[in-house]
């Protein structure tokens, strides 16, 4: 029967025991199952791990709230064995999956296992038939544990990183899984880019130095006194203790537990399972920090294939973000164009598993790239403007003494620009009827202005002159009798056809 057949958790209370079922299993003489086997694996230089496969003996079926003597396909049910080397969920890290095999046809496809008072509860769906007595043999997942394994040392790497990085940095909780691993832990104020990126290279050192990973029982009562150590002191801890150390061995940490080793590098009381070394953790990174509560902050890291991944993408990005800064400070580039591109930049860097680091970076160069886009968008609009009223100011000059105008403007032009334009304007020719054109781009802008004593003598609308012209731009027009405007599309031959036509509308009326 295929392991990967293992899906969706068996989380049923009826195969759960509670203290009365506990009882019931100790008055029956049972002892805790015995699971140090789940400790037993080798690992090649290449971080390629062996697992052992051991037999065991079903001891007790839970199912439907009850102890039963015997199983069949489809029932739901938690069962207790001697010993096993399937990890129960405890300490932060995530319970294995895998397979129970009782017979060629039989066994029991385990989602879930969890540990209660020493006995070690395997949940999971019976295919075949099983009963109390039967001799099983025992195998998991071992890509999923692999994995596993990798983000538990990880975290503890994560940790003594933070301490490095942030000063006292307390653990308040985690959760390793396959998929990545979470650290919460005491802080008052955001990480900065600097102290995420420091954190992902001091676990990087550790992985390139590929240090041992040891683990060992030792006394509480001597083990708490290593220097350095990490631990959450607010839980219960058995004795002896199980010490994790990455680098330095745990005799060497016990026999002299008040010396400075400890605090140069990772320290923890952990009971899961971990690499033999760092090195096989082969990439980390910090993909996400944010806060959870006040003064508790939250981390999400991925380890391995995950982490590469996660790398790459933040070099893509990191590259596109590049290109569009040289494309600025190159003067190559058109406004809207590269405004589109930043914001979309923006929204897939905010929404990608990088580095968390980068993704602030990133963040950081785009958001003072935008800003210096707008400024540099402001002072142009505005230089446009002064041209534009400048060259108004020059028709005015020259067309003293006419009753109409209809120009075009030389210059780029901005709809700001020729509203300037014609404030000087209805100063300077009280008496004269004016449409100005301006294009800037594809863009074409026009403002027609209009003397209320020329209206009444004439039955010049200013509103009805621009409509006789924009519709060969699309425009889209505002305006009244006296006062119009409005913004399109369009080529310069519909910009010779606009002048003709406006200046044929104002004859009309006029002459």
């Amino acid at each position: 029967i295929e392991m990967s057949r293992c899906g969706g958790v068996v989380d049923d209370d009826k195969t759960d025991i509670d203290v009365h079922a506990i009882s019931e299993l100790q008055k029956a003489g049972l002892s805790p199952t015995q699971d140090m086997f789940k400790y037993s694996y080798t690992a090649k230089d290449n971080g390629d791990y062996s697992f052992e496969t051991i037999r065991a003996t079903i001891k007790a079926i839970r199912c439907g709230r009850q102890f039963v003597q015997n199983a069949e396909s489809g029932d739901r049910v938690g069962v207790i064995l001697d010993k096993t080397c399937m990890y129960a969920e405890q300490g932060g890290q995530i319970y294995d999956t895998g397979f129970i095999t009782c017979s060629s046809d039989s066994g029991i496809l385990v989602n879930n296992i969890q540990v209660k008072a020493g006995f070690i509860l395997h949940k999971g769906i019976v295919e075949g038939n099983i009963s109390v007595g039967d001799e099983v043999e025992i195998s998991f997942d071992e890509p999923r544990r692999r994995k596993i394994m990798n983000n538990h040392t990880a975290t503890h790497l994560l940790n003594f990183a933070l301490r490095k990085h942030c000063g006292e940095a307390d653990q308040k909780g985690s959760l390793v899984t396959d998929e990545r691993l979470r650290f919460d832990f005491s802080y008052k104020k955001p990480l900065t880019k600097e102290q995420l990126e420091g954190v992902d290279l001091v676990v990087s050192e550790f992985i390139n130095k590929n240090d041992v990973v040891y683990a060992k029982n030792a006394p509480l009562a001597v083990a708490r006194e290593i220097q350095g150590l990490r631990a959450m002191f607010d839980e219960t801890y058995p004795d002896p203790v199980r010490v994790v150390s990455v680098g330095i061995d745990v005799d060497k940490l016990v026999s002299d537990p008040t010396a400075p080793a400890g605090s140069l590098t990772s320290v923890e009381f952990c009971g899961g399972t971990h690499l033999l070394r760092a090195g096989h953790m082969a990439n980390f990174t910090v993909v996400s920090e944010k806060p959870i509560s006040k003064g508790i902050r939250r981390i999400f890291a991925v380890t391995g294939t995950e982490a590469d991944a996660a790398i790459s993408r933040g070099n893509v990005l990191q590259k596109q973000a590049n290109d569009l800064m040289s494309q600025v400070n190159n003067g190559k580039y058109e406004h809207s164009k590269i405004i589109g591109e930043i914001n979309a930049l923006i929204q897939t860097n905010d929404k990608s598993t990088i580095p968390a680091w980068q993704r602030d970076t990133i963040r950081d160069n785009i958001s003072a790239l935008k800003a210096k886009l707008d400024k540099a968008k402001i002072d142009s609009e505005k230089a446009l403007v002064g041209q534009n009223a400048a060259e108004i100011s020059k028709i005015i000059e020259e067309s003293k003494g006419s009753a109409t105008i209809v120009k075009v403007l030389s210059s780029k032009g901005t709809s700001k620009g020729i509203s300037e334009g014609l404030k000087v304007m209805r100063k300077k020719l009280p008496d004269t009827a004016a449409v100005i054109f301006a294009v800037k781009d594809d863009n074409v802008f026009f403002h027609c202005l209009v003397p209320k004593k020329v209206s009444a003598a004439h039955s010049l609308r200013a509103d009805e002159w621009v409509a006789s012209f924009s519709s060969l731009f699309n425009a889209k027009c505002g305006g009244k009798d006296l006062y119009a405007q409005g913004s399109g599309t369009g080529d310069s031959s519909k910009i010779e056809n606009a002048i003709e036509t406006a200046k044929k509308f104002v004859d009309a009326k006029i002459n």
